[in-house]
């Protein structure tokens, strides 16, 4: 049975591990151990049988926005709701905290328009989404693709 859960300071190196693993492959981009540590609060986890086996996080941009991050589900439970339910439990979360509107950098389109968000130009995002892209190994040339979805 699958256990979803707000991640515990103990959780920070199986989440690192997940991760990492999908951006050696080109398919997320990498977080540093310390970006990890700081943001913890922000991360929900997928565990089974003890392991956690995927992750995600929410984080606030500003007044009115916020951005699902790290989105990453171990390869073994592709195709099994794991990663919509932690996207589920991220957007009830905004709810709650009547964030009118998400956002997405991703590779993943599909995925995320089967949630209901929706492709925009990256050029429109506020400059605010942008604050971290600097320390980005990507930058400036980034090629992620941006996805928003108004909750109002």
């Amino acid at each position: 049975m699958i256990e979803y859960r707000k991640a515990k300071l103990s959780d920070a190196e199986e989440i690192l591990t997940l991760i990492n693993y999908f951006a050696e492959k080109g398919l997320m981009l990498p977080r540093t151990r310390s970006t990890l540590y700081e943001g913890i609060r922000e991360f929900v986890v997928a565990v089974d049988d003890d392991k956690i086996i995927g992750t995600g996080s929410l984080h606030i941009i500003w007044n009115d926005l916020a951005e699902i991050r790290a989105l990453a589900v171990d390869h073994n439970y592709h195709g099994q709701g794991v990663g919509r339910k932690i996207v589920d439990i991220l957007l009830e979360e905004a709810i709650a905290l009547q964030c009118p509107k998400l956002f997405t950098l991703t590779y993943q389109v599909d995925f995320f328009e089967h949630i209901g968000f929706r492709l925009v130009d990256k050029e429109t995002m506020p400059h605010k989404v942008w604050k971290e892209c600097i320390n980005c190994i990507k930058f400036p040339n980034c090629d992620e693709n941006a996805m928003i979805l108004n909750l109002r």
